[in-house]
């Protein structure tokens, strides 16, 4: 990763000839031992590009852009004086006495001759039909309501211009039946493109490469009840992504409103950095409500007074009021990194995971018009979103101006590296599980819980591991999905709040059946 210095608030500090001659050619001016430009060597250790070729008209247009970009507090950037944290979350996570048996439910057919043989993502049921279903990031969504998996519908096949290359979080992202599916037949997914394959509703500065773009259509079914899809579509809402990281991976309906809620109907839509604080573009996902990146957004998606025309701003989302000052009034919440599961408890609350950088996992207890941290805070701890994200500083004495909200569960990659899940559990099956939030790892072949009543803002929750056996032997998802390299673990509940887990390159589902014998 380049390192790149934070030049918001730069002319605001140094005289606009300073920086006019700085970029027409730095190396002359470090080289005359100008303090400010030999301080930015030493950091950095590479020499700015010159660009002298550059008229006056267009030194003033760049310096005029980078005026937008005011000063970041100091009192919240990571300096000398900040302390390193060299082990974040100290404590380990204890072992519980769960162990729950599985069962094979299904396999899924592979959708590539190499490994990983499959690519299944997320799993999910509609609430009033209670089919099952679940999707391949290369494409498809199957239905496994009977248990034989069948392709409900092939993205790949109706959308030309769909990838899921390189792989990653790229391809068929989530999808979301819409409450009254069973009458309207109405439901929406989410899958990445070739850059330039449309408008984007939402872009940023034509000087910064777009890598993909990731698409929200709104599918309506002919006929609710076929197994196969018949019927329309049409597009809802593009967004450019600098990377193939962190996209729109997951989108949601609240499961525990009924009509005449103010949140029924209204659709969540998780968006992650798309990899701009890794690769040096913080201020496309900075703390200000102004950009859709690392965010949550709410929309009604059968309204039409968005910008574009195509989806609906509800009227009591946070920002709604705010468009004048340039917030996004689609935005519910902010401060993410990768925000790759929504889920809701019975008391309605939301909680969503974030897959964090170098140090920190967590699930945040999700409320309209909070700021969550990223990218200057990781869980509970400060982070040099300017330089290298690896590292972790204590919380700043004055840390309340920084205005963030912190997780309600974390831990450190001594433990895991990528959280997966999770699912508040009230099935019948696990009277153990009960109440608890259930969640795992990714690649560390771990699954952990969390007590729902001990989530509270402010404080964060303990954490316990179970574990699982097949056959009556206890067993792990390394042996079940053998030779699959990356583990890939992953959760899935259906609408009877039974819990299934899979791993992402086997095709394999397994149910959860019970406590061990």
């Amino acid at each position: 990763m380049v390192l790149v210095p934070n030049l918001s608030g730069l002319t605001q500090n140094a005289d606009t000839a300073w920086i006019k001659d700085f970029i027409r050619n730095p190396r002359k001016v470090i080289d005359k031992n100008d303090p400010r430009a030999s301080e930015i060597f030493a950091k950095y250790n590479t020499y700015m590009p010159s660009f002298g070729m550059l008229s006056n008209m267009e030194l003033d247009q760049t310096i005029a852009y980078l005026h937008t970009f005011k000063k970041i507090p100091e009192t919240i950037t990571p300096d000398s004086k900040l302390t390193l944290i060299e082990d974040p979350i100290k404590d380990k996570i204890p072992p519980s006495k769960v162990v729950c048996d599985l069962q094979l439910l299904t396999q899924l057919p592979p959708s590539a001759k190499d490994l990983p043989l499959a690519r299944i993502n997320k799993l999910d049921c509609e609430q009033k039909t209670q089919r099952l279903f679940i999707a391949d990031l290369r494409g498809k969504l199957y239905d496994i309501a009977q248990v034989t998996p069948l392709v409900f519908l092939d993205l790949a096949e109706v959308r030309p211009k769909f990838i899921d290359n390189p792989g990653l979080g790229t391809g068929f992202g989530s999808f979301a039946f819409h409450p009254d599916f069973k009458e309207n037949g109405l439901f929406y997914t989410t899958h990445s493109e070739l850059p330039g394959s449309g408008i984007a509703d939402f872009d940023y500065e034509d000087s910064i490469r777009v890598t993909l773009q990731w698409v929200l259509t709104e599918w309506q079914a002919t006929n609710p009840m076929a197994r196969a899809f018949e019927g329309t579509s049409r597009e809802i809402l593009r967004i450019d992504f600098l990377t193939s990281l962190h996209g729109m991976q997951e989108i949601a309906f609240n499961p525990t409103v009924s009509k005449g809620h103010l949140d029924y109907r209204k659709l969540y839509v998780a968006i992650g950095d798309g990899g701009s604080v890794e690769n040096g573009f913080p201020h496309l996902s900075f703390h200000n409500a102004k950009r859709v990146w690392s965010s949550i957004l709410r929309i009604d998606p059968t309204g039409r007074n968005s910008r574009n025309g195509q989806y609906g701003i509800p009227d009591d989302n946070p920002y709604k009021q705010d468009i004048k000052n340039d917030q996004v009034g689609e935005i519910w919440a902010h401060g993410f990194r990768n925000p790759n599961r929504l889920t809701w408890d019975r008391e309605g609350r939301m909680l969503a995971t974030d897959i964090g950088a170098r140090q920190i996992e967590e699930v945040n207890l999700i409320l309209p018009g909070l700021f969550y941290g990223w990218p200057i805070r990781e869980g509970t701890f400060l982070l040099d979103h300017t330089g290298i994200l690896g590292k972790v500083y204590a919380l700043p004495d004055n840390d309340s101006i920084a205005g963030v909200t912190y997780p309600v569960i974390q831990f450190d990659h001594d433990e895991g590296q990528a959280i997966t899940g999770g699912y508040a559990y009230y099935g019948n099956e696990i009277p153990e599980l009960f109440g608890k939030y259930v969640f795992g790892d990714i690649s560390a072949d771990r699954l952990f819980f969390s007590d729902l009543e001990q989530m509270k803002l402010g404080k964060q929750a303990p954490i316990y591991e179970w574990k699982i056996s097949l056959a009556g032997e206890q067993t792990t998802f390394k042996k079940l999905c053998d030779n699959c390299g990356r583990i890939e673990l992953r959760l899935g509940s259906d609408c009877q709040d039974r819990l299934y887990v899979f791993t992402k390159s086997n095709g394999k589902i397994y149910q959860l059946l019970g406590l061990a014998k």
